[in-house]
């Protein structure tokens, strides 16, 4: 339908530049004279050219899209170039381009900037660029490019939607941060370790089937070769580093600020050496296991840039549905901008057997706990769940924080 009318719109206007030419070749040969003859003739290039551009077709033009990599971070800048190529030379006065009209991108005030008035002329090939300035946390689909054109009188207009897909990930913004794993020693409680995160290899106690990560020393020869698969040594664990990360993905305005500090302090686990793992409480449940190494933080990674606040539950109840972890010795820690005494109470769960459990209350810049936090934060502190206040652009802060227990 929509279609329809737009041709139905181009054919009326053909129609309406038919009648002025005649009209105006009428009044010159009725009227005559220098000055009727002078109009007309200076009305006839226009209107020639306006009539040669309704028979003139946008659909020879052809565009390639190029960025310099596909793959951002959440606050660079994206440079985008693109070429087009059409197979003849009309002469066109103006043409206004836009690349993705309908692109979800949040950078409105940018937009201006995707949107580009060019006088092509005879040119086949052109070239424009753009580019948009601290892009947001995101899969970003760029899918048409939006083509006009038109005459001097704007009499005859030629619009075109081409068809041009591309697709950049966007990794949500991270701080480098030092992470110091707490380490459970029977006769002294916790302590913060600065060293990198070894496994105690002293004593083996069984074996199990290989695992990325697994060390080559680790391999049991003997039951690989009996078992026909790789199997390792499994080693007594007086301590564990692995840590579960709990993400609350209600909505909440410092969303983007909880999936920063969250890539933030996955990224400094994984480099001290340490294990990590993920649970995200979004509409679509993500649970990746704990694991280590750079495949596991590419996966993490890419989770995060997609990751939505849209949980329909509070954390808390995510917790109280979550009852796996209690089967692991592993250290949790819930990110999240909103402390209330539900979540304490479950997370309370956890420390009645033996859990480490870490809750970071995330801020905007500058904003200051309230009452009712600080209440809640003692009440936690009593329950052995360790609260740590978490203020966007201090990420660094956070592990200093949680040595000092």
């Amino acid at each position: 339908m929509r279609t329809f009318f737009a041709a139905l719109k181009g054919l009326w206007k053909l129609i309406v530049l038919l009648l002025l030419i005649l009209l105006a070749f009428s009044y010159a040969m009725f009227q005559g004279g220098f000055v009727s003859w002078f109009l007309f003739f200076n009305f006839l290039p226009f209107a020639l050219y306006a009539l040669a551009l309704s028979f003139y077709s946008l659909k020879d033009m052809k565009a390639e899209r190029v960025f310099v990599k596909t793959e951002y971070n959440a606050g660079e800048t994206v440079k985008i170039q693109i070429h087009f190529t059409r197979a003849k030379g009309f002469p066109l006065f103006y043409m206004v381009i836009e690349d993705g009209p309908e692109n979800p991108l949040s950078y409105s005030r940018q937009k201006k900037k995707a949107k580009t008035f060019i006088f092509p002329g005879f040119r086949k090939e052109i070239f424009i660029e753009y580019l948009i300035e601290e892009i947001p946390r995101g899969e970003h689909f760029f899918r048409t490019i939006r083509l006009k054109t038109g005459d001097l009188l704007g009499l005859i207009e030629k619009e075109r939607m081409l068809p041009l897909e591309n697709k950049i990930l966007v990794y949500p913004a991270y701080e480098e941060l030092i992470y110091r794993p707490l380490e459970n020693h029977y006769d002294q409680g916790m302590t913060a370790s600065k060293e990198r995160v070894q496994r105690d290899t002293s004593m083996a106690i069984g074996i199990r089937e290989y695992q990325p990560g697994d060390r080559f020393s680790w391999i049991n020869w003997k039951a690989t070769a009996k078992r026909n698969d790789i199997m390792t040594k499994e080693f007594e664990q007086r301590q564990s580093h692995d840590v579960y990360i709990i993400m609350d993905c209600a909505p909440d305005p410092r969303f983007e600020v909880i999936v920063s500090f969250t890539a933030s302090i996955i990224r400094a686990i994984l480099k001290k050496g340490a294990q990590a793992g993920l649970l995200s409480s979004g509409a679509e449940r993500g649970a990746f296991p704990i694991r280590g190494g750079e495949s596991q933080q590419s996966e993490l990674f890419y989770h995060l840039a997609k990751v939505k606040d849209n949980s329909p539950v509070t954390l808390d109840r995510i917790i109280e549905s979550e009852r796996f972890f209690t089967q692991q010795n592993v250290t949790l820690m819930f990110v999240t901008a909103q402390l209330t005494k539900p979540l304490i109470e479950k997370a309370g769960f956890y420390t009645q057997r033996k859990t480490s459990c870490i809750l970071f209350l995330i801020k905007k810049a500058r904003e200051p706990a309230s009452k009712q936090e600080l209440s809640l934060k003692a009440a936690a502190n009593a329950r052995g769940i360790k609260v740590v206040m978490v203020q966007e652009g201090q990420f660094q802060d956070a592990f200093s924080e949680v040595s000092l227990r």
